[in-house]
């Protein structure tokens, strides 16, 4: 890459990596993880930014990069989670938490319980604002499967957060 390709690049990098961080935390709920999965996608980004012609259409290449990482990462085995009944660390003692942060933190919780190709098309559709067309474009499914998809993703996101959750649309 030459001198100007770098500096659109590192331009684009800075201006992105934020929203394509919280993307990621929303598809896998750990920040540790969410940092691999931008990074995973802002290197094949770097890879192939030289021969990208529509700089317009570079957003949807990182997002689709971004789910695909996340999807195969979930299938990896030493990445399956065991669930325990007890926390290995107790919660911190004395600690409130206002309405807001409890109710982001069991929605993350939540997220966390959908399947992993559900989850993506709920966090395409509902925190990045996609619509069908452009969620089926990015996961590379039909318009069928990602109606599809959202419902079921819709089913197990409720039975999850249990009775607390309204369907806002």
């Amino acid at each position: 890459m030459d001198e100007g390709d770098e500096r659109d690049f590192a331009e684009y990098f800075a201006a992105k990596r934020d929203s394509v961080r919280r993307t990621a935390y929303l598809l896998c709920g750990d920040w540790h993880r969410a940092d691999d999965l931008a990074q995973t996608a802002f290197v094949a980004l770097h890879r192939k930014w030289n021969r990208i012609r529509d700089r317009a259409a570079t957003d949807a290449y990182v997002r689709k990069t971004l789910v695909r990482a996340s999807i195969d990462e979930s299938r990896r085995p030493w990445r399956r989670e065991r669930h325990v009944e007890q926390l290995p660390e107790p919660e911190p003692a004395g600690t409130r938490m206002d309405d807001q942060v409890a109710t982001r933190a069991d929605l993350l919780a939540g997220l966390r319980a959908v399947p992993p190709k559900q989850r993506a098309v709920l966090v395409l559709r509902y925190f990045e604002g996609l619509d069908v067309a452009g969620v089926a474009k990015v996961l590379g499914c039909s318009e069928g499967n990602v109606k599809s998809q959202t419902a079921r993703g819709l089913a197990n996101l409720r039975d999850a957060l249990g009775e607390e959750v309204e369907a806002g649309g």
